[in-house]
């Protein structure tokens, strides 16, 4: 059990909660970014798509 203490410690002491939660609002921005992006792509390719039949 002091083991896993020692280790929580450690976390506690070299990890910041502000850099955690920083890390993972940029995650999810940049895939949030992405899939606007992919989406965007898709209807545009549809779009053209049906131009091009009439």
């Amino acid at each position: 059990m002091k083991q896993y203490t020692w280790i929580f410690l450690l976390a506690l002491v070299t990890l910041s909660s502000c850099e955690v939660i920083g890390g993972i609002f940029k995650a999810g921005v940049w895939t949030g970014l992405i899939l606007v992006a992919l989406v965007l792509a898709l209807i545009i390719f549809l779009i053209s798509r049906t131009g091009k039949r009439n």
